[in-house]
């Protein structure tokens, strides 16, 4: 039995937002802010935010075709850290 891996389950859960919808930040260094939803995964229970949680990679170019740099994109935020924001 030694040695044997278990099979990981990804619990695949139900999130109470969606694409394109507007979220109001309740936690962390962005909280307050309100941006769009531009994806969701929910195997990992997380949504990423247009322009909020910000996070920089440093790429290397290939001396030809790519260039070298500091790319910044949206990180993950954890699902019960954002709150729907009601329209209307």
């Amino acid at each position: 039995m030694a040695g044997k891996k278990k099979a990981e389950t990804t619990k695949r859960v139900k999130l109470h937002v969606k694409k394109d919808d507007m979220v109001v930040i309740l936690t962390g260094k962005d909280r307050g802010q309100q941006g769009k939803v531009l994806r969701t995964d929910p195997a990992k229970q997380v949504v990423y935010v247009e322009k909020l949680n910000m996070q920089k990679r440093h790429t290397k170019g290939d001396g030809e075709t790519k260039m070298s740099g500091i790319i910044s994109k949206e990180g993950p935020i954890h699902v019960s850290n954002v709150r729907k924001v009601e329209e209307g």
